[in-house]
């Protein structure tokens, strides 16, 4: 059976052993990099499953290093973000900038797998083939499940993985009102308590794609106090 490869890089040796021993006792292949540059060059060459990059990194940060990958032919690739405990900001900042999730140092082994298993399980049902061609027809906006692309106006959106199955998740059922806890246990796949800031950082981000006005949306609707719905 085929090892999912991991990209992990951090500057600290003693988090980069703790990670690859971690990762590789769960049946993972493991490679490190201690800078961004050095993760940069990586990525060039090797075929990644997934990458867990820590915020604060000498010379080219994290936040540099995940823009990059957003912006290149690894687009789609699930990234995790490591942060101390005083970077919920930048945490936040990595996330609109489409990091697949964040987790903090220190970290409990147990939910850092859970976690990676979450990422990687999404994105190999992403790039898995479905049965028939489902296309969701709404406002404009159209997607297609099997390739899991999206159209607006007949213009392709560029949207991240979790952007996506967000939007899929709404769409699906309009009129629907799905909390915060719903979304998070649905889309992120685990017990996700005390973080739903992290759907109204998604939920921002896919507005400013879909919507005319992201600041007046008509198609991704807040229920105050509750969370999401979709115009019914």
């Amino acid at each position: 059976m085929k090892k999912n490869k991991i990209l992990i890089v951090d500057d600290e040796i003693h988090i980069l052993e703790l990670l690859r021993y971690n990762l590789e006792g769960n049946g993972y292949e493991v490679i490190q990099a201690e800078s961004g540059e050095e993760a940069m060059e990586i990525l060039e060459k090797q075929t990644l499953d997934g990458v867990i990059l820590d915020l604060m990194l000498p010379g080219m940060d994290g936040i540099e290093v995940l823009r990059k990958i957003r912006q290149s032919e690894h687009a789609r690739l699930p990234v995790i973000m490591l942060t101390a405990k005083n970077e919920e900001i930048d945490a936040v900042i990595g996330l609109e900038m489409g990091a697949d999730d964040y987790i903090g140092k220190p970290f409990r082994t147990r939910e850092l797998i859970s976690r990676v298993k979450a990422v990687l399980r999404r994105a190999e049902l992403r790039e898995k083939p479905t049965s028939s061609n489902v296309l969701i027809n709404k406002e404009g906006l159209s997607i297609n499940t099997e390739t899991h692309q999206i159209f607006k106006d007949s213009v392709e959106l560029i949207l991240t993985l979790k952007e996506f199955e967000l939007l899929e998740k709404l769409m699906k059922s309009p009129g629907r009102v799905y909390t915060r806890e719903e979304l998070l246990e649905s889309i992120w796949g685990y017990d996700y308590v005390g973080e739903t800031r992290t759907v109204d950082v998604h939920i921002r981000q896919l507005r400013k794609k879909v919507e005319e006005d992201d600041k007046n949306p008509e198609l991704i609707i807040t229920v105050r106090g509750i969370g999401y719905k979709f115009k019914p």
